[in-house]
């Protein structure tokens, strides 16, 4: 640092003020007051869906669907008396809730009621469904979206690894209860001699298997056969390790870190991807590795989104859904490994088909469905 002894003022440079820039021209639109007002009510109803984002984590966390699940009309303060809240939020909180639908209110008594088909989904996380989870997703790609934004300038990715804990979780809580109603009893059964193989004694490869939920309900349900989940992140890895001991079949599963063109091992009965083909940059080179490692006899099991071939056929709830989180967590995801194809989340069972043939599998088929995801059977 340098200091002056001048006793002199220093010269002072101009402020220079540019001239504002000119305000852009507004387009030019043909308005119907209809369409407008129509659309206006969407959008709406939109902006009370994204604030009940942090209302339903919130009353998640803080026990108050659990709370209220059975327990039949409440008041504000019966529910607070309940969770140790403070009344004045939670009488908030319940007339955001009755407005939105998710809670029932009777203005002669006062009292909040949370009808037993909501309760299902937002109280019970081994139900169908668990709503809470999904809207913990929805969080995550709001606190990630500064660095999202970066990737439609730049074109590049932002990968699975690089998102904030709460999608990690989050996908996690709302996959598991969708695997546990179908993987056992629906999705293997449906695929050609792969329940018999397992029962008997074989081995299994779960590639991007995440925390560990579809592997860890594999092996309570097959005893007698190994199972390996491999994931290329590894903290979600170290997560799995703790779910299996935590289950009890730490002993016959185990997880490592690997990417699925490169994860170790050969002879596999079965090789299953569940919710993650879509999200790898180079889906092609993962079947190959995937035929690579297969029995002569065995069966590449992949779940994926449920998604037609055409975008107009996946403009729909469902498909609204899918192409949102495929804009912030699977296309910047894929981009952000080598080749980076991005098929995208709503890829479509003929672009998957491509893919797996390509890898050099020579049968294929749909082997079930549901409302939300293909679940396709793949074999040499």
């Amino acid at each position: 640092m340098s200091h002056t002894t001048s006793t002199q003022a220093p010269a002072l440079t101009p402020i220079v003020i540019p001239p504002a820039a000119p305000a852009p021209t507004p387009p030019k639109l043909a308005i119907n007051p209809d369409k407008l007002n129509a659309f206006l009510g969407r959008a709406l109803n939109d902006m009370g869906a994204a604030f009940m984002t942090s209302l339903i984590i919130l009353g998640e966390r803080l026990g108050l669907y659990r709370a209220m699940a059975g327990a039949g009309p409440l008041t504000p303060g019966e529910l607070a008396k309940k969770t140790e809240t403070d009344e004045r939020y939670v009488r908030e909180w319940l007339c955001a809730q009755a407005a939105s639908g998710y809670v029932t209110y009777d203005p002669a008594t006062a009292r909040f009621t949370l009808p037993d088909e909501q309760a299902l989904l937002l109280a019970v996380d081994s139900g169908p469904a668990y709503l809470p989870a999904a809207y913990q997703v929805i969080a995550s790609t709001v606190a990630d979206e500064p660095q999202l934004r970066e990737t439609f300038r730049t074109g590049f990715g932002f990968g699975w690894h690089q998102h904030n804990t709460g999608l990690f979780e989050g996908t996690e809580r709302f996959f598991r209860p969708s695997y546990a109603a179908n993987l056992i009893n629906t999705w293997i059964p449906s695929l050609t001699g792969v329940e018999a193989k397992l029962k008997a004694g074989g081995s299994v490869a779960d590639v991007g298997c995440g925390h560990g939920a579809s592997t860890i309900l594999m092996a309570q349900a097959f005893p007698a056969t190994q199972f390996i989940g491999y994931d290329y992140h590894e903290p979600s890895v170290v997560h799995a390790r703790a779910a299996a001991k935590a289950a009890g079949v730490d002993g016959r599963v185990r997880f490592e870190v690997a990417s699925a063109a490169a994860y170790p091992g050969n002879n596999y009965d079965l090789v299953t991807f569940f919710d993650c083909l879509h999200d790898m940059g180079d889906p092609v080179a993962a079947a190959r590795h995937v035929r690579s490692t297969l029995k002569p006899d065995g069966t590449w099991l992949v779940v994926e989104p449920f998604a037609g071939d055409r975008v107009e056929d996946n403009l729909n709830p469902v498909g609204r859904v899918f192409y949102a989180a495929s804009t912030m967590i699977c296309t910047p995801a894929s981009r952000a490994q080598e080749k980076g194809l991005a098929l995208g989340a709503q890829a479509g069972e003929s672009r998957l088909r491509a893919v797996v043939q390509e890898g050099g599998f020579t049968r294929f088929r749909r082997a079930a469905e549901t409302p939300f995801n293909l679940v396709l059977e793949a074999r040499p």
